[in-house]
């Protein structure tokens, strides 16, 4: 049922409304805040996972 769900046109009807709906000028914007705290996730769950071990 799924296995032709995302197909490379969904997504790039789906960068055309996030542009329409943002801005040219918000996205990169949005894109460092979303890298930024993708970085802070992965180094938090690195420190618990070293936390953990003996």
């Amino acid at each position: 049922m799924f296995r032709n769900a995302v197909q490379p046109w969904h997504l790039l009807v789906v960068l055309v409304v996030c542009l329409l709906v943002f801005g040219s000028k918000k996205l990169p914007e949005m894109a460092r805040s979303l890298g930024r705290s993708m970085r802070i996730l992965k180094s938090e769950a690195r420190a618990l996972r070293a936390d953990d071990t003996p």
